[in-house]
């Protein structure tokens, strides 16, 4: 098969999952939606809704430190290495309660990696907190048509080894971008994205499901059943950030 077989490519509206996904998609679409809702998008909402620039950055490590150094900003820490002098961190419910740093490197795997490595195609964050906010920017934008693809993807969580795990919460949270395009527009779905949209729709409570999934399950049981509550708080923002210059910002 050749490259065009797996790009989706003819429909507006198209879907994959994570790095992999991301890099096939971007070559021949006008707009890549990470959606990586425990918790790297859901995060990049809180932190630009609250007027913070968020750097993406793959790693956390000593090269994490070494950036924000550079771009003169906070370095978000992980869950557990939150202080007082350090209030920043990838769960959104500290983020809530943390005073703004004005430019913020989030370091992730998942959604930051993509979002790092996405090249020259313009790239939103996508989540279950704004999904009919990403809709009404994109369709006024005139993108999700064949002539002016999008591609959602879910970022997926990671198994020991390294290898992809497709997430519960990334399938629904790019589920609700996609059926909110299509509310929006009538637009033209690749099947792989109207069985995400299906899946959402399908869902008879979203936060419960999060909540019930392994994802949501692991993060509950290591004391961080907030972020899960934050993270499924649907359509609370209106805020689309957007990757401009190496940061994410609120679009105009």
């Amino acid at each position: 098969m050749g490259r065009e077989d797996f790009s989706q490519a003819g429909y507006g509206v198209r879907f994959e999952w994570g790095a992999s996904g991301a890099k096939r998609l971007a070559p021949s679409v006008r707009c890549l939606v990470i959606v990586d809702v425990l918790s790297f998008s859901t995060s990049v909402s809180v932190a630009v809704e609250s007027g913070s620039r968020v750097f993406p950055y793959a790693w956390r490590d000593e090269s994490a430190t070494a950036f924000a150094r550079q771009m003169d900003a906070r370095l978000a820490v992980g869950r557990r290495a939150v202080s007082a002098a350090s209030p920043w961190s990838l769960s959104p419910a500290a983020l809530r309660r943390a005073p703004r740093a004005q430019r913020l490197v989030l370091p992730s795997p998942g959604g930051s990696a993509i979002a790092a490595s996405a090249g020259d195609v313009t790239v939103a964050a996508g989540s279950l907190l704004n999904p009919a906010a990403v809709g009404r920017w994109l369709t006024g934008r005139g993108e999700g048509t064949p002539e002016h693809p999008v591609g959602v993807i879910a970022a997926g969580e990671q198994w020991p080894d390294g290898s992809l795990r497709p997430a519960l919460e990334d399938l629904l949270g790019a589920g609700a971008v996609i059926a909110a395009l299509r509310a929006g527009s009538g637009t033209d779905l690749s099947p792989e994205a109207a069985a995400a949209a299906a899946a959402f729709v399908s869902a008879v409570d979203v936060g419960e499901a999060v909540a019930s999934s392994s994802s949501g399950r692991e993060l509950a049981d290591g004391g961080y059943a907030e972020d899960v509550a934050v993270a499924t708080e649907l359509d609370a923002s209106s805020v689309v950030p957007v990757l401009t210059h190496g940061a994410f910002v609120a679009a105009r």
